[in-house]
């Protein structure tokens, strides 16, 4: 039960987090409008994303942009859900990955409801090189990828290790 409770009061968390700083970001910045932070590689930028990651589909005829935008991230969330619950107490990196791409799809969903776009504003550039202003809820399912990543090297060492063990005892080495 301690374990369920930690879970929700990360996602929680990281909602909030995401919500609170999207607020600020809307009150005190204009559409567009820049701080830069660190020179040459850091602002905070005030975007509207009305695409999804990266504003891929951002113009896309609305008929088709809305329902992939709206109600199929609903369906995954819920299918999040479900996968914490068929993994639960069994692999703790994919029940904190299924959590932090929940958190973070909740907090860009409640946007997309609520304005009909997501506030991005964490701009990272070199030179004229700029990766697509993101934000919280994005940094979340960004960390929750590594960990997808990473178990899934684990897995396959694991694996092969087993795999190599196998072969040696049935060898006789």
């Amino acid at each position: 039960m301690k374990r369920i409770i930690k879970f929700c009061l990360i996602i929680i968390f990281i909602i909030a987090l995401d919500q609170i700083s999207k607020g600020i970001i809307k009150s005190n910045f204009h559409l567009n409008e820049s701080l830069e932070v660190i020179k040459g590689f850091f602002n905070i930028t005030y975007v509207q994303n009305r695409g999804a990651a990266f504003g891929i589909l951002a113009d896309v005829n609305e008929s088709i942009r809305k329902p992939v935008l709206f109600i199929i991230p609903v369906f995954v969330c819920f299918f999040l859900i479900y996968l914490v619950k068929q993994i639960w107490r069994k692999n703790l990196i994919l029940e904190t990955a299924y959590c932090l791409i929940l958190a973070g799809a909740v907090g860009n969903l409640i946007d997309r409801y609520s304005m009909n776009y997501v506030v991005d504003f964490l701009d990272f550039y070199w030179g004229r090189y700029h990766f697509p202003a993101f934000n919280v809820a994005d940094s979340a399912i960004s960390i929750a990828t590594g960990l997808l990543i990473f178990d899934l090297i684990m897995a396959t060492q694991k694996k092969r290790i087993t795999i190599d063990n196998d072969q040696q005892s049935s060898t006789g080495k």
